[in-house]
């Protein structure tokens, strides 16, 4: 391994998170739709460690099928009962064995961390010769944080929990962001000598500065210029903090990078959200997951947008589209519902009161207003009528539809799926469909209007209906003279 790569990185993750009162791990609340602990995890990676282990105890349940599921790679250590940093530390070294090299320590609920700042820690580290390196920041309010004390010549000699510390020292504003470098190998020693001689009767990682600075090596510190990104998350108010933050920082990146955002107090964008120059996103919208804008793109307002491509050009406005992919110059709305599986080719229309699913519109083709499309193949150039329902579902199974390239589907007309209108063939309006069109071909599947003279005067006498229907047909009556 290269001395510039730590051996691992440890990830605190076993805490019960009370103050959450939620029945989900607290490390498992998502902001900027990631999992918090994903968020350190990202990080971690950003020094490509040998290993990364996240110490899991509180709803480890959760945690480890999270990790199974999102983080591959990542390993599982259990705390069995939660004893305090230094304890949680120690069950990974007696699970998984000695680590030579760096061991860098970090918590599961700092969303905000960057793996910048952890680059930067474990090289002022590596270039100190450090023991330890304590990563620190200048807080504004430090209460409840444990405080670093110096010499006088700034070097650490130690960190006093905030429940432990004087007053003197809870005057101090320099504070331990409970993250650390370490040189493994004198890390495991140390652990054996922590005791629990403190108000909380814990294990704290942080007597290991004082212990190895005892023993005479050097404990160093880097500060943190940007204490915000060194936040930890406790309770729901936090979390709104941290996910109004990181929005903040996400949008600041798009829009240096050429995306104009409207309105960036009332949109929301995800940390896998990619777009390119010149997209434009209008006020009220969120994008999810692994959306991605393509150069030009405009989507809302009013947009909701996940796991969706939009292409260059296209517009979506008012829409929410999952797991959809929206083409070059295409148009999306207002008011329309793109489900997975809905594609649309270039220049392709979906919109007022559209719903798709599982369905794809040609190059050029429109679904204008009004329709229900579900399981179908749109040819490139077709028209579909509003007020269409494509019945895909039969009660047991779904079905298919295919509409052929130029073929025009009359108004509320009922697609009887399995069916084919084919190329440039129509159906008149008001036909319910149920065999396939030839191409050029009209199907027609309706009753023959009649008209049944008098019925409303008879059969809705005294109405306003049948007061109209009279004055009318004395009128009639009397042009007729």
């Amino acid at each position: 391994m290269s001395a510039s790569r730590p051996a691992a990185v440890i990830v605190l993750a076993a805490g019960e998170g009370t103050r959450m009162k939620s029945r989900t791990s607290k490390v498992l609340h998502e902001i900027g739709g990631r999992a918090m602990v994903g968020h350190v995890i990202a990080a971690a990676r950003a020094l490509e460690p040998g290993r990364v282990f996240v110490v899991v105890g509180s709803r480890r349940e959760q945690v480890e099928a999270y990790l199974a599921e999102r983080e591959p790679g990542v390993e599982a250590v259990v705390q069995e009962r939660q004893g305090g940093t230094g304890h949680a530390v120690r069950m990974v070294l007696e699970q998984v064995g000695a680590l030579d090299g760096t061991v860098v320590v970090t918590n599961g609920d700092h969303p905000l961390l960057s793996g910048e700042t952890l680059r930067a820690l474990a090289a002022a580290h590596r270039d100190e010769g450090n023991a330890v390196t304590v990563l620190t920041t200048e807080m504004p309010d430090a209460t409840g944080y444990g405080r670093v004390l110096r010499d006088a010549g700034g070097a650490v000699t130690g960190i006093v929990e905030h429940k432990d510390a004087t007053a003197e020292q809870r005057a101090v504003h320099e504070i331990n962001v409970g993250m650390y470098a370490f040189d493994g190998a004198l890390l495991a020693d140390a652990l054996k000598r922590v005791t629990t001689d403190n108000a909380g009767g814990e294990e704290y990682l942080t007597d290991v500065v004082a212990i190895l600075r005892g023993d005479g090596h050097r404990a160093g510190a880097f500060l943190a210029p940007d204490w915000v990104e060194t936040q930890g998350v406790n309770d729901r108010v936090q979390l709104a903090q941290a996910r109004r933050q990181l929005n903040d920082r996400v949008l600041e990146a798009h829009m240096r990078a050429g995306v104009t955002i409207v309105d960036p107090a009332s949109t929301w964008i995800d940390v896998e959200v990619t777009a390119e120059p010149d997209a434009v996103v209008h006020p009220n919208t969120q994008l999810h997951g692994a959306t991605h804008l393509g150069a030009g793109a405009e989507v809302g307002p009013g947009c909701t947008l996940t796991d969706t491509r939009v292409g260059a050009d296209a517009t979506v406005v008012n829409a929410v589209c999952v797991g959809a992919e929206i083409g070059p110059q295409a148009s999306v709305g207002p008011f329309a519902y793109l489900r997975p599986g809905a594609r649309l080719a270039r220049k392709a229309k979906a919109g007022t009161y559209v719903e798709l699913k599982n369905s794809e519109v040609g190059e050029g083709a429109k679904v204008p207003h009004l329709t229900y499309v579900g399981d179908a193949e749109i040819g490139p150039g077709a028209n579909i009528g509003a007020g269409t329902i494509f019945a895909n579902y039969d009660g047991v199974g779904k079905h298919r539809t295919e509409i052929g390239a130029a073929a025009f589907v009359g108004s509320n007309s009922v697609l009887v799926a399995p069916v084919t209108v084919a190329d440039g063939a129509y159906t008149a309006a008001g036909s319910t469909v149920t065999s396939d069109v030839p191409p050029g071909a009209i199907g027609v599947a309706r009753g023959r209007q009649r008209n049944i003279e008098g019925w409303v005067e008879r059969s809705r006498a005294g109405t306003p209906s049948a007061e109209a229907a009279r004055a009318a047909r004395d009128e009639r009556d009397r042009d007729g003279e």
